[in-house]
């Protein structure tokens, strides 16, 4: 099995910044696609951003411009340096994996860490 682990939610204030951090462990082959989505109270579940292995990266629209993801391979985690918050940042953000397993790719999620933008 797989595990995603979540670090770095919090409170912050506008304008303000965090890190989350997702890191990977478990049996794998490799991992295909890392990236996070968001969920706010009464809202769909969204992509904020993804990165594949060979670093393509998609932004959500909403964040681009302030949002920054990056992976480092070797340790198998995944970074979302989140800059100028707005308080409609304010969510639930998943850690989200693609991986390869077996010769079959699997999804798996992080449990969850919450980001509140308030002052």
């Amino acid at each position: 099995q797989v595990q995603l682990v979540e670090s770095g939610g919090g409170l912050v204030q506008p304008g303000g910044s965090l890190r989350l951090s997702c890191t990977a462990s478990g049996s794998m082959h490799s991992i295909e696609i890392m990236g996070w989505y968001r969920q706010a109270p009464g809202k769909q579940h969204d992509m904020v951003a993804i990165i594949n292995s060979g670093g393509t990266i998609n932004y959500a629209d909403s964040v681009k411009g302030r949002f920054a993801i990056s992976r480092d391979n070797a340790k198998n985690t995944v970074y979302l340096q989140m800059n100028s918050l707005k308080p409609e940042d304010t969510a639930v953000y998943n850690c989200y994996a693609r991986i390869l397993q077996y010769r079959s790719e699997y999804d798996y999620w992080g449990q969850g860490t919450q980001v509140t933008v308030s002052s």
